[in-house]
């Protein structure tokens, strides 16, 4: 069963994170929804966070991970938001299990095929040698030789803990996403239709939801809704919580 943290009372709301993210990157927010009337559930997807490892990794093991979460947590109704990766997730479920999910939310990802551009960053994470125990600094100084902007380095770093003393270690499974990267970057298939209200919020300065790419958002999403938050990029939720916050609830609310 995935690792999630439950708040609050009120109607389910569910939050994926990003590839290589976790539930804690989504605390502060989660809390905002909590005062605002929601039961949040905000997940560790698989071979993230704490949630398990597994060898299987793809967008369909993902959905069937959410799909038996809100079966055990006896979830029918839901709202349900998704960024990056996490918001493919969201995409797929919602397609595949619309009598689950009443309104969507995909932040910063579009359901379009994806060309690999995460070299760089694995490259920094595979440069660690957990064997010769670096600390904390070790291990940013190793990253940062291949991930020089701050705040990419500090959002990776989160995953960083003690396996036991001494001991430092990842929480995602490294592995797995270096022999099956491609998996993260695949189309939503043909044909699926989520007919219910959706609203996709892009950043202004992020380049993953183009103009060009509305109309096939809405074969998918015929009831879609478009926001954008001006001077933000792919971390529009980091970069304006606040804005994001207020989009978002709005939307929920509606």
């Amino acid at each position: 069963m995935l690792y999630s943290k439950i708040e609050g009372e009120g109607k389910p709301f569910i939050i994926m994170h990003g590839f290589l993210g976790m539930s804690d990157n989504w605390k502060t927010l989660a809390g905002q929804y909590v005062e605002a009337g929601f039961q949040v559930h905000i997940l560790d997807l698989r071979n993230h966070g704490r949630s398990f490892h597994s060898d299987e990794w793809s967008y369909e093991a993902m959905v069937q991970d959410v799909f038996e979460y809100c079966q055990a947590n006896q979830l029918t109704k839901t709202d349900i938001l998704g960024h990056s990766m996490g918001g493919k997730v969201a995409m797929l479920f919602a397609t595949t299990h619309p009598e689950i999910v009443d309104k969507l939310i995909v932040a910063d990802i579009g359901p379009k095929f994806y060309k690999q551009h995460h070299q760089d960053i694995l490259a920094g994470l595979n440069a660690v040698d957990f064997s010769v125990k670096p600390s904390r600094n070790d291990v940013e100084e190793i990253v940062a030789q291949h991930v020089p902007d701050f705040g990419t380095r500090q959002f990776l770093l989160k995953n960083l803990y003690w396996q036991e003393p001494g001991q430092l270690a990842f929480r995602f499974n490294l592995a797995v996403f270096n022999n099956n990267l491609e998996a993260i970057g695949v189309a939503l298939p043909e044909g699926l239709v989520f007919d219910k209200p959706t609203l996709f919020i892009r950043g202004g300065n992020s380049g993953y939801v183009l103009d060009a790419d509305f109309d096939a958002i809405r074969q998918h999403f015929p009831k879609v809704k478009f926001e954008t938050i001006p001077n933000a990029g792919h971390w529009l939720h980091a970069e304006n919580p606040k804005m994001f916050f207020e989009l978002t609830t709005a939307f929920l609310k509606e």
